[in-house]
């Protein structure tokens, strides 16, 4: 779907320019093509004498969105949607289309016409019902969000076409949503291109010393890389395995993202290039691990296995890195089949069948669309919900283990509350403690791939607010808030205080120079001599909760004196019990090396709830 293809017929010439489209795919019946002609001459009939701003034909960019959903087969109901998904702007409405080519045009193009209208590149609550409605449209028919990438592929490609603020718009929103919007749907190839073009526009100068290096290094590392092919084809072909062996340069973006992490020069940067094997079955993927790892020593922890525990997209491979001739190598190793999975992600459900029509063959089972529908019907009422929400649907993803060996794939982050409410909200509730493989982890603590998940419960314990913090998936978040709410007399109260001090600083940082900020926004001053200050409020003592339970030995730090209703932490001392902080203590946050002593703390408000 991301190859890029320019017409060759001259953009005046309207019957050339259909009739190479044909050629290039012929896989439509005559029938089709009448159809999808027909669209053509609609739009043509509307835009013909049209130019956009850069001097092109306005039919020209419908014609390029077709061609990328035809060269993925799709069905003449896609492509006619495509061609005429402007024409809205021209007094055709989807309704008169549907009368004209029937099918289930109107409701393709409506939702897209909707979706490609709205802001995208959305990072509050404000802008979310964006994002919220071009998801959810995923459910009823895959068709239409294909035809929306496929919109803001053609786009990006033609970035400069754009009018300035235009181009900014959709460079953000190209990594903000597209980019991990298609790496979701399993489709890398078109993750990979949204992600360097627009590194193109937004770093240029970075995505130009990339491409020079890494031509560079495919040039410099020829014959390292052909040593390496012969050494694997020469042992499978020993074993009677026929594979396919070609080499890549890592997409410029995720070459960008390593200088970051590691501050370091493209240059100094061994793994810029890779090694990729195709095979016929899975079994066949498994030996040839053994074979690379017999020619080259792997590298410890590098071996990944997608194949028996497949991303949330339906994405399945080997990866592993070994040191071959003294750098490091990565290599991947999948079939045939997972790799058209690889390349085209949902796109490659698409199956054709000559003279019938396309139907959408189990993309139901992919993960993204089961929580789609689980979320479909829940209000986005907060930031906090907002974000957990969007980080889950377009985030990474991880598998870990319960005791009994049963899988449970959590979003990258995730901790053992998240883990305690996806079993059963009544486990995640009553959580107060974790193992990962054995050992106890603070429940703020990031869970990781593979590991052995066992949760601690007590039937007195309840959801506190340092869990919501700590929470990472909608369901838990959701469950945690709604208990407080209804439990809790004060987190409502304190909510509203957060979001009025919040509106009152933004408020304040939008004072232009020269004018006066409310009173009620001045900082208090100390009272001079002589004269009575406001006394402050006498807040009662209470109990502390360690890890939900009351009778745990503890003390309350004398360098910040906390008291309710402060947010509070614990840290486990060697003779004292532990000690109770204040969260934001400046004593506390200077400790060396405190995260492997750090337990949950909260509020006894127990009582409270009672009277």
């Amino acid at each position: 779907m991301s190859s890029e293809y320019i017409f060759k017929s001259p953009e005046s010439d309207t019957k050339a320019l259909i009739k190479e489209f044909f050629t290039l795919n012929d896989n439509y019946s005559q029938e089709d093509q009448a159809r999808i002609t027909r669209a053509w001459n609609l739009l043509l009939s509307k835009t013909a004498d049209l130019l956009r701003p850069c001097g092109t034909p306005y039919y020209m960019h419908p014609l390029r969105v077709a061609n990328i959903l035809a060269q993925n087969r799709l069905d003449a109901d896609t492509i006619v949607a495509a061609i005429l998904h402007p024409i809205h702007k021209f007094g055709i409405s989807p309704e008169d289309v549907q009368k004209d080519f029937g099918g289930s045009l109107a409701n393709i193009l409506i939702t897209t016409n909707k979706i490609i209208a709205l802001p995208m590149n959305a990072k509050n609550l404000h802008q979310s019902d964006a994002i919220r409605k071009m998801l959810f449209a995923m459910c009823d028919d895959a068709r239409i969000i294909l035809l929306t990438l496929s919109d803001r592929l053609d786009r990006i490609r033609h970035i400069n076409t754009l009018l300035p603020d235009q181009q900014r718009a959709l460079a953000e929103a190209v990594i903000e949503i597209w980019a991990p919007l298609a790496d979701r749907l399993g489709m890398q190839k078109e993750k990979n291109e949204f992600e360097d073009l627009s590194l193109s526009y937004t770093n240029p100068t970075a995505y130009k010393q990339i491409e020079e290096i890494v031509a560079q290094s495919q040039e410099e590392r020829a014959s390292y890389l052909e040593k390496a092919v012969n050494a694997i084809y020469k042992s499978a072909t020993k074993m009677g395995l026929d594979v396919t062996i070609t080499s890549r340069a890592k997409h410029f973006y995720s070459i960008y993202q390593k200088m970051r992490r590691r501050n370091k020069d493209a240059r100094e940067l061994y793994d810029l290039l890779a090694l990729r094997i195709l095979c016929n079955t899975s079994t066949e993927c498994y030996t040839l691990v053994g074979i690379v790892h017999s020619l080259w020593k792997p590298m410890d922890g590098r071996f990944k296995d997608y194949i028996a525990m497949p991303k949330s997209n339906g994405y399945q491979s080997l990866h592993t890195t070994v040191i071959c001739e003294g750098k490091p190598l990565e290599i991947q190793i999948r079939t045939k089949e997972m790799h058209n999975m690889a390349e085209h992600g949902i796109a490659s459900h698409w199956l054709y069948k000559k003279g019938t029509n396309h139907d959408l063959v189990e993309a139901d089972k992919l993960d993204i669309f089961n929580k789609l529908q689980q979320f479909k019907e829940n209000a986005l009422t907060d930031e906090a919900t907002f974000n957990t929400l969007k980080n889950e649907l377009l985030g990474d993803q991880i598998y870990v283990f319960t005791p009994k060996g049963d899988v449970r794939k959590l979003p990258s982050g995730a901790t053992a509350i998240d883990f305690a409410y996806s079993i059963h909200s009544a486990i995640g509730e009553k959580v107060i403690a974790a193992k990962a493989d054995g050992k106890i982890i603070p429940l703020s603590k990031p869970l990781e791939n593979t590991q052995i998940i066992e949760v601690i419960t007590n039937p007195q314990a309840h959801p506190t607010e340092a869990q919501l913090k700590y929470a990472k998936t909608t369901k838990a978040h959701q469950k945690i808030h709604s208990w407080l709410m209804a439990n809790d007399p004060t987190f409502s109260e304190r909510l509203a205080f957060q979001k009025e001090a919040e509106q009152q600083a933004q408020s304040q940082s939008q004072t232009q120079p020269g004018q006066t900020v409310g009173a009620e926004a001045k900082p208090k001053r100390r009272p001079k001599n002589g004269k009575k200050s406001e006394q402050p409020k006498i807040r009662a003592p209470k109990p502390v909760l360690v890890q939900g339970n009351k009778n745990v030995l503890y003390n309350l730090a004398q360098c910040c004196h906390p008291c309710y209703p402060d947010l509070i932490t614990g840290y486990v001392t060697r003779s004292k019990g532990v000690t109770i902080h204040r969260a934001d203590c400046l004593t506390f946050l200077r400790i060396p090396n405190k995260e492997s002593r750090v337990v949950e703390v909260d509020w006894d408000t127990s009582e409270d709830s009672k009277k």
